[in-house]
């Protein structure tokens, strides 16, 4: 099921896959998430990729906006657990 498609009140949702997407995966998602829902997002830390200024990559760079987006997003509460690679816990207002 392709995630434009679903039109139920979402509980919870983990994002794992193409780094460069998250912020798009993100969107499509975010409207459809029931208040109190979670939205965890791993690999946020990118290896510690994402504090070092020397990593330019396409996924690190993406990631670096992605954080940046959830951080100004008002929809959410956040938390990083810098745990391996870094875990987001995005709680939906």
């Amino acid at each position: 099921m392709e995630l434009a498609n679903i039109d139920v009140p979402i509980n919870l949702v983990f994002i794992d896959a193409d780094k460069r997407n998250y912020a798009r995966y993100f969107d499509l998602i975010i409207e459809k998430m029931r208040p109190g829902g979670l939205i965890l997002v791993d690999n946020v830390l990118w290896s510690g990729k994402i504090v070092d200024e020397k990593a330019n990559d396409k996924s690190t760079n993406a990631l670096r906006e992605f954080n940046q987006k959830c951080l100004d997003d008002s929809r959410v509460e956040k938390m990083l657990l810098p745990l391996r690679d870094g875990l987001y816990m995005l709680r939906v207002i």
